[in-house]
């Protein structure tokens, strides 16, 4: 294992992890590729070294959620993201996936306003329902109920999407603790994407 290992002026996380020259080649892959389609390799993927096995299963999971089949475009499920991260106050996933929403918007200003407030950003019916629900489930999940599925399902959300947006969302309130609690740090790179 690594000693706590730092960027040029901080650290990527509080806990040590292995060194990249030290994964298996399989990681050692998937680092070259986010480092040639990227410029760096997120720094999620660096602190999730502690457990390389528990990354990958994590990392399949998530990719499968945001990128793979669903009703709800990828703007969507960055946006639950957002008003997740935002409520957990996630700096690691505020930052990163407030530049993946401004890629896909192509709209930084509107993605930032879905950063700090979705309810005053501007967004249609449809949008709010979904955000709504997923800040519901994020703050008060006990007090979902049935009346919160129909309410989707009357602005048009099928129950796989349904299902979806509530799987997008216990998503990233799962990310959004790992990161707080091991003290992820977004990478610098982030910053600038998108603007």
């Amino acid at each position: 294992m690594s000693e706590l290992i730092t960027t040029a002026t901080e650290r990527v996380a509080w806990l040590a992890y292995q060194a990249e020259s030290e994964l298996d080649p399989g990681l050692q892959k998937l680092f070259a590729k986010a480092r040639q389609n990227m410029g760096f390799v997120p720094n999620v993927f660096v602190a999730y070294m502690v457990r390389p096995t528990h990354f990958s299963l994590w990392f399949a999971h998530f990719k499968e959620l945001m990128a793979g089949d669903s009703e709800l475009s990828r703007a969507e499920r960055e946006m639950i993201c957002l008003v997740v991260s935002a409520h957990n106050h996630c700096l690691y996933c505020l930052v990163s996936h407030g530049a993946d929403l401004r890629l896909l918007l192509d709209d930084p200003t509107l993605a930032e306003r879905v950063s700090f407030d979705y309810r005053r950003a501007g967004l249609d019916e449809r949008t709010m329902g979904l955000l709504d629900y997923a800040l519901k489930i994020t703050a008060t999940p006990v007090e979902c109920n049935e009346g919160d599925i129909e309410r989707l399902r009357g602005l048009g959300f099928s129950d796989a999407a349904i299902f979806d947006i509530a799987e997008v969302t216990a998503m990233f309130n799962f990310t959004n603790r790992l990161a707080s609690a091991t003290g992820m740090m977004p990478n610098r790179e982030y910053y600038a994407l998108g603007r």
